[in-house]
């Protein structure tokens, strides 16, 4: 499949295609007629890339995965470490979302308990 068709029935930017190429880091990827040709095990591979990429990964965590996760089991431990660091980092920013949320629904709620005070000293007057 190449680059294109890849691109296409997978859903993946070129970009990502073209950044996965320049890693080296699929043996399988053929250059055929000028043009990448992509099998199933490269398909898997940018399915990880896309997902690393959707959980929040920066290009050069996702390629430093990437490298790891092609030298095998051995490098489990340090892959584990990666998703539970950034498993961490996002506990932590829902943690501040929740704060501000809270924060938020305090000045909602002194708002309306604010405007209905100022109704009801109107309707008793």
């Amino acid at each position: 499949m190449t680059i294109q068709e890849a691109s296409e029935h997978y859903n993946i930017p070129i970009k990502i295609l073209k950044e996965y190429e320049s890693w080296g880091l699929c043996d399988e990827v053929k250059k055929v007629m000028g043009s990448w040709q992509y099998d199933d095990s490269d398909i898997e591979r940018l399915s990880t890339i896309m997902t690393l990429h959707d959980i929040g990964f920066t290009n050069d965590e996702v390629e430093k995965y990437m490298r790891l996760l092609v030298e095998g089991v051995s490098t489990e431990a340090e892959r584990m470490k990666m998703l539970e660091n950034k498993r961490h980092g996002t506990l932590d920013e829902i943690h501040f979302k929740q704060r501000q949320l809270d924060r938020l629904d305090y000045l909602r709620f002194e708002m309306k308990s604010h405007n209905n005070n100022k109704t009801k000293r109107r309707i008793s007057k």
